[in-house]
């Protein structure tokens, strides 16, 4: 691998690399890309992620190879403390409780000594803190030149110090946000690097809808309606009737949102089509209350907005939420799809293109530059088709290179047959009580993953039921129940425990050694046939004439139960057991394809043969 990528930066060319887990692909592109000289920007999908290779991984490469390169990381301006913010946090009244006042005060003492204002140097505080929003900035609300404290900003400096650096690290929703929006700094950086190189590159696709769409939300009209009240009346009191102003936006929101609901029962967030909203009177006529509200408040603000910068602000995010709004009340682009995703409490509207394609392109027909796109998951065929398809990088050289890892002797596949489909009602109590089964002969140390929250909740419901009677001290850890970091520190500290999580655990989860031994897979995780933009993407397809269920539903399932299943096995000696509970792998025509996708683990042909593989585990557990 590290061949290769040396290679591809040689000649300016685009390489795409799956490597399996232990390959050690980090220092397969580091090392090439620092020994080359040339100035690189490396994009990571997570701010962690970020972290690990900036604070561990490129400090030990460069000391090894005495490289007097200079490193920077970036990060969006979220992560970054505004000094600004701060300050007017201290005289609000606006903080939610006596929590966020003690973080603030927190927040405060630490901002004395630090140098780069990263919320991360905090220790024990949650990037989910309502705090964070409080004492950082957004598009939406920075001053830039105009603020007070611009000389001294964090964000700033972050972005000097990317410019003036030899590698800088970024993550993928940067690279995206900055290429709709120019606000990052790395619009700036890219012309002048020579290497760009993206890991984690299967969540880029996912990552660039997110900012290639477009979106008008409840939320965003809530806290401009709060920011306009508290400006208003803080800066141009008695000048325009701001309770008025914000409370008609208020009400646009909240009309809106239950326009979307219809009077459907939600618990969590529901994804509409466009046109089970559209068309209908109520959702038009809170559209045109929203348009209203909002030119009301950029008439308001117009008329103020030349004596502070804060007021100025303001009036462009009126005129930029009127825009959205207009927009929602025409037809939707062509190539674009639109949907709704109403809550409870908050509803937003959608449009987004159907994949990265364009977008990627651009980017690779600017200046010549090595491109490099490396991940353990990237397709199931040679060509990594899943990824080079929907990236629009089809002509790039493609490189597979297999784990180094012994799965035939280490791992074990266990696919029960005689098992309920997950389509009939008893299948998720099937799947807790399988799960309670394992993992009271392995003494916990199991992850069960589900396709859908609503099964999360019956299996784990299942598990404690199970345990509770059998009398097993085994504790049952629920995604939702506490911060994913906070879950999986326990989960490691605590060997007797099952974690049951969905979405959020199915990557991106390193726990090796004996701390998990069994990874449990719920049911094969296609795609959702009934999301709007599955929807769109099979009508693209069939109109191609091309076979969507082979080309789009298999290869998704197939790239997710890798993931789901790269959880296991993390180093050369990790030893455990893969269970899916779903007979369709076994007795499908498609079955074969999906297996082919995994690791090459020893099947088992029961469930005595899955109980003889566990005890033999535990029974090697160190004390």
């Amino acid at each position: 691998m590290a061949q290769a990528v040396a290679q591809a930066i040689a000649a300016r060319e685009t390489l795409v690399v799956e490597a399996g887990t232990g390959v050690g692909k980090t220092f397969a592109y580091l090392v090439p890309a620092l020994l080359s000289g040339g100035r690189t920007l490396i994009s990571t999908a997570t701010k962690s992620l970020q972290d690990q290779l900036f604070m561990r991984d490129l400090p030990r490469l460069l000391d090894t190879f005495a490289l007097p390169l200079r490193a920077a990381l970036l990060k969006g301006r979220g992560s970054y403390l505004c000094l600004h913010r701060m300050q007017q946090a201290r005289h609000s009244a606006e903080l939610p409780d006596r929590r966020a006042v003690a973080q603030l005060a927190r927040i405060e003492r630490w901002a004395l000594q630090t140098r780069t204002g990263d919320f991360s140097e905090i220790d024990g505080l949650d990037e989910r803190s309502p705090i964070i929003p409080v004492v950082s900035s957004t598009r939406d609300n920075c001053l830039g030149t105009e603020c007070p404290s611009y000389r001294d900003c964090h964000v700033v400096r972050a972005r000097r110090e990317a410019m003036e650096a030899d590698l800088v690290v970024v993550n993928h929703h940067l690279f995206f946000a900055d290429m709709v929006l120019r606000d990052s700094g790395v619009a700036e950086l890219l012309p002048s690097v020579e290497v760009a190189i993206f890991d984690e590159a299967h969540q880029l696709p996912e990552a660039g809808l997110n900012f290639l769409g477009r979106m008008l939300g409840s939320a965003a009209l809530f806290d401009f309606a709060r920011d306009a009240l508290a400006e208003g009346l803080s800066q141009a009191r008695g000048l325009q009737e701001w309770q008025e102003v914000a409370a008609g936006v208020e009400r646009a929101a909240r009309a809106l949102r239950l326009a979307c609901a219809g009077g459907r029962e939600l618990r969590g967030m529901l994804k509409l089509r466009w046109n089970e909203c559209a068309g209908q009177a109520e959702f038009e006529a809170a559209l045109t209350q929203s348009a209203q509200a909002l030119e009301q408040a950029i008439d308001a603000l117009a008329a103020v907005m030349e004596s502070s910068p804060d007021l100025h602000r303001l009036h462009e995010r009126a005129a930029e939420l009127y825009q959205l709004a207009l927009l929602f009340a025409r037809p939707a682009d062509p190539g674009a799809v639109r949907w709704v995703d109403v809550g409870v409490h908050q509803v937003r509207l959608v449009e987004s293109p159907l994949d990265v394609r364009e977008a990627m392109q651009e980017q690779l027909q600017g200046t010549p530059k090595a491109w490099i796109f490396t991940s353990a998951t990237l397709g199931e065929d040679e060509q990594l088709g899943w990824f080079t398809e929907q990236t629009g990088l089809g002509d790039s050289r493609t490189l597979r290179v297999g784990s180094p890892f012994d799965y035939a002797s280490h791992a074990r596949l266990y696919v029960p047959r005689h098992f309920p489909k997950p389509s009939e009602p008893d299948h998720g109590e099937s799947v807790g009580l399988l799960g309670a089964r394992l993992a009271a002969r392995l003494g916990g140390r199991t992850f069960i993953l589900t396709t859908t929250l609503r099964q999360l909740q019956t299996v784990s419901e299942v598990l404690r039921q199970r345990f509770d009677e059998g009398g097993h001290r085994i504790e049952v850890l629920v995604q939702g129940t506490a911060p994913k970091r906070q879950l999986l520190q326990q989960f490691v500290q605590q060997p007797a425990s099952v974690l049951v999580g969905s979405a959020s655990f199915w990557e991106g989860i390193d726990v090796p050694g004996e701390a998990l031994q069994c990874v449990l897979i719920d049911k094969l995780p296609f795609p959702p046939p009934n999301d709007p933009l599955v929807e769109a993407r099979v009508q693209r397809l069939e109109a191609e004439g091309r076979n969507a269920f082979t080309e789009y539903f298999i290869a998704e399932a197939a790239i997710a139960l890798k993931q789901g299943a790269g959880r296991l096995i993390r180093t050369e000696t990790d030893r455990g057991l893969l269970v899916v509970c779903d007979p369709r792998l076994a007795a499908s025509h498609y079955g074969r394809r999906l297996r082919d996708a995994l690791p090459p683990m020893t099947q088992v042909a029961d469930e005595a043969g899955a109980q003889a593989w566990l005890a033999e585990l535990a029974a090697s557990h160190s004390d």
